[in-house]
């Protein structure tokens, strides 16, 4: 997302972070299986390192995005206090809502993962273009 964003000459008017739901890899930097995928389309992550959800994103972000139903649940019920309103599933934003991204860490199949989270971040920056006239 932070990359189709700066693509798009958007870095002044929308902000992007992502977050992980447990502490396994907090402080460590972009899987390297993921990493080599995300150089393939030409997009560097030197420099991102893992950070856990806060309480306060609630209030800081207008979207929250989950990639699987077990991360919507954890966030509302762990760290939300049972506010889901701001949560969605990435997948919501493409041509299958309600499904979920195939999970690589278990499939080992970052081309299918990378290409779902393109492709619901690209219906998730298209409806914030729409809805703030961007």
């Amino acid at each position: 997302m932070k990359d189709m964003v700066k693509k798009e000459g958007l870095s002044d008017f929308i902000y992007a972070e992502s977050a992980a739901t447990s502490t396994e890899e907090l402080g460590n930097p972009v899987y390297p299986p993921a990493r080599d995928e995300l150089k393939n389309h030409g997009i560097d992550c030197r420099g991102h390192r893992a950070r856990q959800v806060r309480s306060s994103d609630y209030d800081r972000f207008d979207y929250i995005i989950a990639m699987e139903d077990i991360h919507y649940q954890i966030m509302k019920n762990r760290f939300f206090g049972g506010r889901g309103d701001k949560i969605s599933l990435c997948m919501d934003y493409s041509s299958k809502p309600g499904s979920q991204i195939a999970d690589p860490w278990y499939t080992g199949d970052f081309v299918t993962a990378y290409n779902q989270i393109e492709e619901g971040c690209r219906g998730l920056l298209d409806e914030i273009l729409r809805e703030n006239h961007l």
